[in-house]
């Protein structure tokens, strides 16, 4: 028995270590909240720059959609792109919740080609707080911490998350749904399953890649059958099957959709089964351009080296629990490694792509700065592990963050954008324009021309557009075939090239030529060329 004293002293140590716990948390918090701040800055920073960066080709078609979608119709199952001729140009699309979100921003606060920007870094924010929380359960909070920093600084990431893309929509709602899975597994509420499954599979819909997540899920379900927890397993199934028919509905009916219109597009190429096994062989798997766009693009070598630290030397889990959400980052990185084998020549061609192995890229790099910080110390809170941070943060701002971001947002298709906004000066409502942007195929110049038209050489479907033709007589066969269409203007950037480094303005003189005699020219300027189609 107790005494009075006794029972005084007890209460008195609880209440103390309530009131440790709950400073902690309030500490916690304010970390957290510090790191989505330095996200927000990441991400937001410059926000209003026009879509004329390294990702302007995939930019400005996701912003056509959007537009489409405003000015046209709202129907969000058939997106539509402004690059193919006068219409309708309904293309097989991931689900459009970017560019419908952008779109229902256009209806309420008029036309701003950066909105789609601003929704694409509110979805990074969402990664970053999902992350934070899904390592947090996974690892510990200090964990968290250091790998939703991470995350926040990774130049790719924040690049991704700050472009008019899907990509950022699939990370975050597949990252969210992960989160809210492991959360149910570790003993959380049901009504987290069904809302776990409705984010995981929307992040699927807006962009396939997100599939791989799914595999976190998967390899927990698993864990719950090892145990002979089969009745928590068997709802887990359901609501994946579930999430996986209504993820193959739609992408059947996005196939279906491309290949009924004209031109008969569906996004996504270079799979291995399209190229065979031996193609990817011969190349490696384009492994050198991982390595390139890796060191020169998306990490850096410090981002790289930390990356390779944690994923070697990763936290010791405590429990039996933790030890199977402990290998939560290994899981998830394995079927994107899965996803890459599969599409290698797609993802290296169009390197946002990536963006599925973020997560546990970031959780990798959280802890390999954690190993090096705490390397031979005491606490976490030490001066010196706290020295040490400050020093590793700095090194990668300043050898990886802000100079590779630098890079990537160089305005390079800004030849594009002027030659498109002269082409809106002089086409009036339901001209066509043809034009080629600094970069043969980027439909840039057609987007801020804020008409509808063709990028030339035409693409869609199987033809080839970032690659001029080799002969005049052919390019201009294919000129007056536009021309025949409908076509009312045609642009060009004088510094426009094709994938094979060939200068329009010498390659094809003919066409130029051609243009001189059959054209009036309006516009020859140091950057652009613009003549006004007359009908034959």
């Amino acid at each position: 028995m107790l005494d009075s004293a006794g029972t005084t002293e007890l209460q008195g140590a609880a209440f103390a270590g309530m009131r440790r716990a709950v400073g902690a948390a309030r500490i916690h918090t304010a970390i957290l909240l510090a790191i989505l701040l330095v996200a927000a800055i990441a991400r937001f920073h410059n926000i209003t720059q026009p879509l004329v960066d390294a990702f302007s080709w995939r930019e400005t078609s996701t912003a056509m959609m959007a537009d489409n979608f405003q000015q046209h119709s709202w129907n969000i199952f058939f997106p539509e792109v402004s690059w193919t001729g006068p219409g309708p140009s309904y293309q097989g699309r991931e689900f459009q919740i970017v560019s419908y979100s952008a779109a229902l921003l256009y209806q309420l606060f008029g036309w701003h080609d950066w909105f789609g920007r601003m929704v694409a870094a509110l979805f990074g924010m969402v990664t970053v707080f999902s992350l934070h929380r899904l390592t947090a359960l996974c690892w510990d909070e200090v964990h968290a911490h250091a790998a939703a920093l991470a995350y926040a600084l990774m130049p790719g990431a924040a690049m991704i998350d700050s472009s008019f893309l899907p990509d950022p929509s699939m990370l975050a709602l597949v990252t969210l749904g992960v989160w809210l899975f492991a959360k149910y597994w570790a003993g959380g509420k049901p009504w987290l399953l069904p809302l776990a499954t409705l984010s995981f599979t929307l992040g699927a819909l807006a962009k396939p890649p997100g599939l791989a997540a799914g595999a976190v899920i998967f390899y927990l379900t698993v864990c719950w059958i090892l145990q002979r927890r089969y009745r928590q397993a068997a709802r887990v199934l359901l609501s994946g099957l579930i999430s996986l028919v209504v993820i193959t509905a739609y992408f059947g009916w996005a196939i279906y959709l491309g290949r009924s219109y004209p031109p008969y597009h569906v996004a996504g190429s270079g799979y291995i089964w399209d190229s065979g096994f031996w193609t990817f062989f011969k190349n490696s798997f384009y492994l050198k351009s991982v390595w390139n766009t890796s060191v020169w693009w998306f990490y850096g070598y410090p981002f790289m080296i930390l990356i390779a630290i944690g994923f070697w030397m990763p936290p010791k889990p405590a429990a039996s629990g933790e030890r199977a959400l402990s290998a939560v980052p290994y899981a998830w990185l394995a079927a994107a490694a899965v996803v890459y084998v599969a599409a290698a020549r797609e993802i290296t061609s169009n390197p946002w792509n990536y963006h599925i192995f973020h997560v546990p890229l970031a959780m990798f790099c959280g802890r390999g700065a954690l190993v090096l910080a705490t390397l031979g110390t005491g606490p976490v809170l030490a001066p010196a592990v706290m020295l040490r941070s400050v020093f590793i943060a700095a090194l990668a701002l300043t050898l990886s963050t802000f100079p590779l971001l630098k890079t990537m947002k160089a305005p390079i298709a800004m030849n594009g954008k002027l030659l498109g906004e002269q082409l809106a000066r002089v086409a009036q409502p339901g001209e066509l324009v043809v034009a080629i942007a600094p970069e043969a195929g980027d439909p840039v110049a057609v987007y801020y021309s804020r008409a509808r038209g063709w990028v030339f050489p035409p693409g869609g479907g199987d033809v080839e557009w970032s690659k001029f033709v080799e002969d005049d007589a052919t390019a201009i066969a294919q000129l007056e075939d536009l021309r025949a269409q409908g076509a009312d203007y045609f642009g060009a950037a004088k510094n426009a090239a094709d994938k094979q480094d060939r200068q329009f303005m010498k390659h094809h003189d003919g066409v130029i030529d051609h243009l001189d005699k059959t054209a009036t020219k309006l516009v020859d300027s140091d950057t652009m060329l613009v003549y006004r189609i007359t009908r034959p």
